[in-house]
């Protein structure tokens, strides 16, 4: 059996055959906790080790770098284009970001030096996008939830937005961007799509906010956006 994509699955939180006796108490302290209690270790481990904890945690105001998650065709470009414009911010595609470092683009990034190559670059993006801009909306690549370190990253710094739309409206936004990869080049784009959306789900689900973005047009999808986000950031309405 071929093994799981990496783009839908994180790898599995330590190995049994691993030589680290700590490595394997953590694991049997965290094995069969629910949801909630992983949630609060995870946090808890982020604050101890200096890498973040949960956004707005201990009373802390939350950050007003805000980034909008979720698969390609969602409505992160446009929607998080209209926003930033609204909020006064800038404007910062991480994709655009991580091609600047490589020099190329994304698919001659992961053709010509892999996908560990690539979560480097979008490591270093995500990184040098939090410290340049305190105040900025965030379009992330679809795919970031993919990389444990790279999304606790995201999760920590920024007010996070899961914008969610139905897998008809996804594969239409992006046919309509002329984009043919990889799903819509593929005879079963539908349900490899499906696929993606539910390996993904309980990772986007992390975000603090979701939107449905196909439950209305686009000027509604906005102002409930702008509504949300201004609330959560406390800005005037």
């Amino acid at each position: 059996m071929s093994p799981a994509p990496c783009s839908v699955l994180w790898p599995s939180f330590g190995d049994v055959t691993t030589s680290s006796p700590e490595w394997l108490m953590l694991r049997e302290l965290l094995e069969n906790r629910d949801e909630a209690t992983l949630h609060r270790v995870r946090v808890a481990v982020g604050e101890l080790l200096g890498t973040g904890g949960a956004n707005a945690s201990h009373g802390r105001k939350r950050s007003q770098q805000v980034a909008l998650i979720g698969l390609r065709g969602a409505g992160k470009s446009t929607l998080g284009a209209m926003l930033a414009e609204d909020l006064g911010y800038p404007f910062v595609e991480l994709s655009r970001e991580i091609e600047k470092f490589a020099g190329c683009s994304i698919s001659e990034i992961q053709a010509l030096y892999g996908q560990n190559a690539y979560r480097r670059y979008e490591r270093r993006a995500l990184e040098e996008s939090i410290q340049i801009y305190p105040e900025a909306v965030i379009a992330t690549p679809g795919g970031i939830v993919s990389d444990p370190a790279n999304f606790n990253l995201l999760l920590a710094h920024c007010t996070t937005v899961w914008l969610q739309a139905d897998p008809e409206d996804h594969m239409k936004r992006v046919l309509a961007q002329g984009d043919t990869r990889p799903m819509a080049a593929s005879r079963e784009a539908m349900e490899d799509l499906k696929s993606i959306l539910a390996g993904r789900a309980a990772f986007y689900s992390k975000a603090e906010f979701q939107l449905n973005t196909s439950a209305q047009p686009l000027e509604p999808t906005f102002a409930a956006l702008r509504t949300l986000v201004r609330e959560a950031l406390e800005l005037p309405v």
